[in-house]
């Protein structure tokens, strides 16, 4: 696919368009039709995404290509949608400030997760990654509180008492989840693993469509990368628009949303995973898993 070129792929209720995200926006996706959109772009960190280098002259084309994208998405959603952003912890700031000024901003949301790999030597490592929760009426939008509570360790676990109510109660066993939220990052060795550097989890995907989102709501994702979105949200009876640049990508998503099992004469099928063996002391160990870069 190149330059404007845009191909489709649907069954039922699932759409993956084959595009650049900015084109398929403007052309393909009506204005206030969606429910909640999940916007994951590149970092522009140097990463390499099959054929495309994640890397922009300067940051400040970098920005300007996402106030672009923001803005078409903030279009597309409904008067009581909702969006959920990602970025580098670098550039989050530009993107907050945007975003501030053209939606309610909710909640700003730590995804933590730990490392075993290389650390920095020379500073703190990077442990998290920034999320924007933001809504277009501040009076109007879906949250599903009980479909995404946890554990309330205070209650459920301590049993103390809460002195503060008319009659002393224990403390609730379960609460909203804060704004931070610890998820493994997705590793080689998971069920779930693609072949692809930045793969987001499916249960932080989960939370995100349960809490903002009803069965029958249209949910999109216009970088879709594995389309974990579209999986999860498929899943949980949403219907979903997945939107990529890369065939490799888009092979991906046609396997996992059961859209096509065969692609220009190629079998699509799960990534063979391979784990490699060492004798040690007369039993075999796995090597070290392969991490998914986040």
């Amino acid at each position: 696919m190149t330059g404007n070129d845009v191909a489709v792929f649907q069954k039922g209720s699932d759409l993956i368009y084959w595009g650049d995200a900015l084109n398929v926006l403007t052309d393909y996706i009506p204005d206030a039709s969606v429910d909640l959109i999940f916007a994951d772009p590149p970092y522009n960190i140097g990463k390499r995404f099959a054929n495309f280098s994640d890397k922009w002259p300067s940051e400040e084309e970098y920005v300007k290509w996402c106030y672009r994208w923001l803005d078409l998405c903030i279009q597309k959603l409904k008067p009581n949608g909702s969006m959920y952003v990602m970025c580098s912890t670098q550039c989050m700031p530009y993107l907050d400030l945007y975003l501030r000024n053209r939606m309610t901003i909710k909640s700003r949301i730590v995804w933590y997760y730990d490392s075993s790999g290389v650390q920095a030597r020379t500073h703190f490592g990077s442990l998290y990654e920034p999320i924007l929760f933001a809504v277009k009426d501040e009076k109007n939008y879906t949250f599903n509180a009980d479909d995404i509570r946890v554990e309330a360790k205070t209650g459920a676990r301590r049993k103390l008492i809460d002195y503060r109510k008319p009659v002393p109660a224990v403390y609730n066993s379960t609460k909203v989840p804060g704004n931070v939220w610890e998820f493994p990052r997705v590793r080689y060795r998971m069920p779930e693993y693609e072949d692809h550097p930045a793969q987001k989890p499916e249960a932080l995907l989960e939370r995100i469509v349960r809490a903002s989102s009803n069965p029958g709501d249209l949910v999109l994702d216009p970088f879709a990368g594995t389309f974990t979105t579209s999986a999860v949200a498929q899943r949980l009876g949403r219907k979903t628009i997945g939107i990529e640049l890369e065939e490799k990508y888009i092979k991906i998503g046609l396997r996992r949303l059961g859209i096509q099992d065969e692609f220009n004469g190629e079998r699509l099928k799960p990534l063979e995973k391979t784990f490699a063996q060492r004798k040690n002391g007369g039993l075999k160990v796995a090597d070290e898993e392969r991490p998914s870069q986040a």
